[in-house]
């Protein structure tokens, strides 16, 4: 069976090691402090981009991998699938559909276009672009759970389903020390942002289930950041065993440590990945922050 890679955009928060054992290609966002511009590619030296990221008042400004990146990607890999960072969030999901309909448009006009399969053993055809509903450590997560069923040898049909099936009940939650540049790019409610400034207390946000942020609740110490975190999971009604669990974070690898220690203490997953935030994933989550999806 011909290996396919998967294409993701660089919210997709990966290491190398599972970068290349989910055979995830990424393509990059851009990132701009002011007149200074930043590619979220392997060649950004992140703790200098965090340095400049926290000497800097303005807006950081982000921009969508552009369709013809994700034409370059598709082109060059032969991916069937690209997994996005919420549409709703991003223009990335429209940018990957434009460059998946260019590429086709290219193969008709060339004779080379592919037939809807119905073979299980037939993917890699088409190119089929989910969206996440989520970022950074959802991302990652519908990524493995993508490369299980690819592997499995589902035709395309079955492997939509289920992944479109899995992103709709995957929960993912985060906490930030600073909120700020969530604030400054429109990424959370302006009111409930001023509450958590004033009260001094770092807000439990998350995915709402469509793909935007919600406001879940507030913590004020680590041990309640921790708890709130694991709680959420016995909330959730998700089922644990034999699946995965994400953790991403900016800098804070004793807290995700921690909290993966207190999750396998309490829940049967089959895996807990930790994973650093990338360069866009930085900008939101900021110093410190930790992001779970399950």
């Amino acid at each position: 069976m011909t290996f396919i890679p998967i294409v993701a955009d660089s919210c997709c928060d990966m290491t190398d090691e599972l970068k290349e054992r989910l055979g995830v290609v990424t393509v990059p966002f851009g990132m701009d402090l002011g007149d200074t511009q930043y590619k979220d590619d392997a060649a950004l030296n992140l703790p200098k981009f965090k340095e400049a990221m926290a000497k800097w008042h303005g807006r950081i400004g982000s921009a969508a991998p552009s369709p013809h990146s994700f034409y370059e990607a598709f082109k060059k890999t032969g991916a069937a699938f690209c997994l996005t960072i919420s549409g709703k969030l991003s223009a990335t999901n429209e940018n990957a559909h434009l460059a998946a309909e260019l590429l086709e448009a290219d193969r008709e006009s060339a004779g080379k276009a592919t037939p809807p399969s119905s073979s299980d053993a037939d993917c890699g055809k088409r190119i089929h672009i989910v969206d996440s509903l989520s970022a950074s450590a959802g991302e990652t997560l519908v990524a493995i759970k993508l490369r299980q069923l690819i592997d499995a040898r589902f035709s395309e049909l079955v492997i939509l389903q289920r992944i479109e099936q899995f992103i709709h009940g995957m929960k993912t939650y985060f906490v930030l020390e600073n909120i700020d540049n969530l604030l400054k790019n429109g990424r959370l409610n302006r009111v409930a942002g001023t509450l958590t400034s004033l009260l001094h207390i770092k807000p439990l946000l998350g995915s709402d289930g469509q793909g935007q942020i919600k406001l879940f609740g507030q913590t004020r110490s680590r041990k309640q950041t921790i708890n709130k975190l694991v709680n959420t999971i016995a909330h959730s009604g998700r089922a644990t065993t034999g699946e995965h669990l994400v953790i991403s974070h900016c800098d804070n690898p004793s807290l995700a440590e921690e909290l993966a220690e207190r999750i396998r203490g309490l829940y049967d997953f089959a895996e807990i990945v930790i994973v650093p935030t990338g360069g866009l994933s930085s900008v939101y989550a900021d110093q410190e922050g930790v992001v779970i999806a399950y």
